[in-house]
Order: C-alpha cells, then structure tokens, then sequence
C-alpha cells in the first residue's frame, strides 16, 4: 500500500479557495488567481523576506479589495485564491516553467529551487487544484441550472517592471474569442483620461494562461480578462473608484451582446 501523501497546509491555515456570495443572481462569475499572498508555513516563507512577498512579485496588489467591491455591487459570485503566485501560480498550467518560479522579476525564490516531484503535486493537489475545481463546479452548477455565464479574471500589475514603466492605466486581455472583451475595451476607452492596453501589458496565450483558457474558451463562454495598474488600487479609494466603473461598463458591455451570441445552456 502506498503511503498518503504528506499534506502541505496544517489544519488550522486558511483554506486556498475563498468563495463569496455564492448564490449571486449575475451572470457574471469573477475570479481572482492571485488575489492573495500567504505561503505555507511549512515553506517557511519560501526563503523570500516578508517585505519582498508584499510586493507584486507575491499577489495582485489590490485586487481582493476590488473584486469585493464588484462582487457585492453586481450580486455576483466571486472565486478567489488566497496563496501566494509564489508558491505556485494559479494561472499557469502545473509543470510549466512559470508555475513555481525560482526567480521573480529580480528576486530568488529559494525554496522553489531543487523541488521534488512530491513537493511539486502537493502544491498542485493543496493550492492550485481545489481553488480550480471550485471554478469548475460552480461553472457545472450554472450549466446544470440553465444559467448564462459571463468569466471575469480580474488580475492588477506593477506601474513598473524590471525598470520600465508602464503607461496603460488598465489592460483587457483576450485570446481566441474577443467579443466580449472588445466591447468592455472601447466603454473603457470611452473613460476621460484612462489609456487602456489591447492586450497589453499581457496578453493571454495557452501558454502564459490557464483560467481564461480552460475554464472560459474551452466551454465556449464569453470571457474577459482585466488588468489594473496597482497604483491606482493600492488606497482604499482608487479601489472603490475602479470597481465602481467596472460595475457600471460590465453590465452594459454583456448587454451589448447579440442574442445569438450569448451561448444557450
């Protein structure tokens, strides 16, 4: 008999998957992959110092707060990871080079490097899999209740990379359908003052991704993924300012839809 695996997180740390207000009436479903920055206490904070965890490197900075906010005001439901994108980065596919780094922008990450195909899918099986299982199911949930569904990834990313500054306040990524996403970009564009990236700074691939592909392409839902600059989210008001405007564009964008495009359970 082969033994259990050891487990990763202790009984009394938070689970990896939190899930707010679950029976939320909008078609909206937002997920947010990096919305949190703990790390295991048996990774012993990995080898990265708290205050270098605390930086973009670690999570969205961000981005929880907003997609409360969003969550509340659009009675949807909202998905969200609470572990750090260090110890294994919910939105890439496992065993990618990016999925648990060994360094990050300029910063080591020690205890990624030399990992053991164990200590591997223990991430995999504790962190990543039951906050993407929990997507499935509620996606399964709505299919099974006849429930049009729209996929929002909200993701925020640094004003700054390897020294380059980043001139886009916020970003609308897309792949292989872009209708929904090219209707929630032109609202935006609309906005005084906002330069808004096409693509950029990112843009989603299958392999640079994995929510948006898997859980929004592969079942055929329209999907769009959201980057905000973190300065303009770091305070507490520029979060209640930016989810305020995506409650107002993201309601109006899906209306937008032609009927025929909104996928039939």
């Amino acid at each position: 008999m082969n033994p259990l695996p050891m487990s990763l997180l202790a009984p009394d740390e938070p689970p990896p998957v939190a899930i707010r207000n679950p029976n939320g009436a909008s078609p909206f479903l937002i997920v947010a992959d990096h919305a949190g920055n703990l790390v295991p206490r048996a990774l012993q904070g990995l080898g990265v110092s708290a205050a270098e965890r605390a930086r973009h490197i670690g999570w969205d900075i961000g981005i929880a707060a907003v997609v409360r906010l969003m969550s509340e005001a659009l009675d949807a439901t909202l998905v969200q990871q609470n572990y750090s994108r260090l110890v294994i980065d919910c939105n890439r596919t496992p065993g990618s080079p990016t999925s648990m780094p060994e360094i990050s922008e300029l910063t080591p990450v020690p205890g990624n490097v030399g990992l053991s195909d164990a200590d591997k899918a223990a991430r995999e099986r504790e962190i990543f899999r039951p906050y993407h299982d929990m997507i499935e199911a509620e996606l399964a949930r709505r299919h099974m209740a006849g429930r049009a569904t729209a996929l929002i990834a909200m993701h925020s990313f640094t004003p700054s990379f390897k020294g380059v500054a980043r001139r886009w306040h916020a970003g609308v990524l897309y792949n292989r359908d872009p209708r929904f996403a090219h209707l929630v970009m032109a609202l935006l564009k609309r906005e005084a003052g906002l330069v808004v990236g096409d693509n950029e700074p990112y843009s989603v691939s299958d392999h640079t991704d994995y929510t948006i592909p898997v859980h929004g392409e592969r079942r055929g839902l329209h999907h769009v993924a959201i980057e905000i600059r973190q300065d303009l989210i770091a305070q507490e008001k520029g979060q209640q300012d930016w989810a305020a405007l995506l409650t107002r564009l993201l309601p109006q964008a899906y209306s937008q839809l032609l009927p025929a495009d909104v996928p039939k359970p």
